[in-house]
């Protein structure tokens, strides 16, 4: 159930449309990770940690995010940011041309149970565009507001002839944003049972490791200790 979510937010497709047109013409870098998909996949960002357009990085956990040049040419999208009352890090415009295809990846700590969370809205999208979650699709349209989980395997497949355009926003979860989230239906004791059963989890890997008594053994302790340090 906490896969995905559409969001109580709704945004006018016409003005996301207007600030698109501006963005059209200028030089869209291609995506970082090569790897992870076929075609063509690009983006400018409006927030970023360099504070430059074309750094279309998100850096989880960097301690400065600053707007854009890009931002200040986009009034309407820059009202959406105003729009999310909590701590903000990168936002982007992120474009599938016709024919490209994410191949299914996992973003690490990408979820609302590590405290934070991304979310997109589609700009410019089809009815060929097939964006599945956790093996489920995401039927989403223009201006609509949407939360997925995406430490889930999840991929994106543009059928269409024109290209899919979302603004994608990566946000720290806070006391509105609980609030925002529980009004969508977000299910906060499944979530904590979830982190119940990892800690459980790990303190048997950390006990059944402790017996090995190899130095290999004993990295991998530290590592999951620090691990458990920073989720308390």
């Amino acid at each position: 159930m906490n896969g995905f979510l559409k969001l109580p937010l709704h945004f006018d497709p016409h003005e996301l449309l207007k600030d698109l047109r501006t963005c059209e013409s200028m030089d869209w870098p291609c995506h970082f990770h090569t790897e992870d998909y076929s075609g063509l996949w690009s983006g400018l960002a409006l927030r970023s940690a360099s504070g430059k357009a074309d750094d279309i990085y998100s850096h989880p956990g960097s301690a400065a995010y600053a707007d854009t040049p890009l931002l200040g040419l986009c009034p309407y999208i820059a009202s959406i940011l105003g729009v999310f009352e909590c701590e903000m890090e990168s936002a982007r415009l992120l474009r599938l041309a016709p024919g490209a295809h994410i191949k299914e990846h996992r973003d690490v700590h990408t979820g609302y149970q590590f405290d934070v969370f991304r979310v997109h809205i589609p700009i410019q999208t089809s009815e060929q565009v097939r964006f599945l979650v956790g093996g489920q699709a995401l039927e989403m349209r223009e201006g609509e507001c949407w939360y997925a989980d995406f430490s889930l395997p999840h991929s994106v497949e543009n059928c269409g002839a024109t290209a899919r355009v979302n603004l994608v926003l990566d946000c720290k979860r806070n006391d509105w944003s609980d609030k925002l989230f529980r009004q969508a239906g977000y299910d906060f004791d499944a979530e904590a049972r979830n982190r119940q059963l990892d800690r459980a989890t790990r303190a048997m890997v950390i006990a059944q490791l402790s017996e090995m008594k190899t130095d290999t053994a004993q990295r991998l302790i530290k590592q999951l200790q620090a691990q458990a340090d920073s989720d308390e």
